[in-house]
């Protein structure tokens, strides 16, 4: 098992991609902490992975409270003596353009996706430098690179979390600290299914997809997405910092799509 003996906290866990991490990391022997806002979905969530014989607790905590990232650190520490890894998964998807971008949309969504991960990241770093060592991954999106028109403050914040991840790989590799950053593509969530409805789009959409957007016939999914973090949380991955994965199915630089 390649995470065996480790703790990883997952941010934004009970669902989606989040949840696809634990359950993933879980499998592979990590102690697991999972993280959200909803107290019912974490128990129900942590009950299945008893079943598997998964090490795991939960803390709920709103990201947008300065004073959460620490509390949850200290509740991972408190619970489980050490932390190995955290995942910066959690994050809210603002739906906002020039016009629609107010200081109090700006504000939050920069809290939440990106004041939150830094600070995670700074209530984590003495005990992960204290043992030697451990690793963040953030989860970013593809969006950071320039995003769609109704996507302004997310795709702003994103774009900051690449920024942010080679800033701490650089400063903090010597010591022991390896902070790498995925920019996920389109991802077949539950959020993501219910958003595209409420959207407008029918139930049947994800089959349905033009292929100019899902070469592969369907969307990324969750575990997809796991199995690339499992390997950047593993000691295979002990050398990598400050890195840049495109998880997608397409170049997104210099991508000439097929009009067929």
């Amino acid at each position: 098992m390649r995470l065996k003996d480790k703790v990883i906290l997952v941010t934004g866990s009970t669902t989606g991609i989040g949840e696809g991490i634990v359950r993933l990391c879980g499998r592979e022997g990590a102690t697991v902490v999972v993280h959200g806002t909803r107290e019912a979905a974490a128990k129900e969530l942590l009950a299945d992975l008893a079943k598997q014989q998964i090490k795991a607790s939960h803390v709920i905590a709103p990201l947008d409270d300065p004073a959460a990232p620490a509390k949850i650190i200290a509740h991972v520490i408190s619970a489980h003596g050490r932390i190995d890894g955290l995942v910066n998964n959690a994050a809210i998807m603002t739906r906002s353009t020039l016009e629609t971008t107010d200081a109090e949309t700006f504000d939050r969504t920069f809290a939440i996706n990106l004041r939150a991960p830094l600070l995670l990241i700074r209530a984590a770093f003495p005990h992960m430098k204290k043992q030697g060592g451990g690793r963040v991954l953030n989860i970013g999106s593809v969006n950071g690179y320039c995003g769609e028109a109704t996507q302004l403050a997310y795709s702003m914040a994103k774009g900051a979390m690449v920024t942010l991840t080679r800033n701490l790989a650089d400063a903090h590799g010597r010591d022991g600290l390896r902070v790498n950053h995925f920019n996920v593509g389109w991802t077949l969530t539950p959020n993501e299914y219910a958003l595209k409805i409420k959207e407008g789009l029918p139930a049947d959409w994800p089959e349905k997809l033009p292929r100019v957007y899902a070469p592969s016939g369907r969307l990324l999914s969750p575990e997809d997405i796991a199995w690339a973090a499992v390997f950047f949380l593993s000691d295979e991955a002990q050398l990598i910092n400050g890195a840049t994965l495109d998880l997608e199915q397409y170049p997104l630089i210099g991508r000439n799509p097929t009009k067929d």
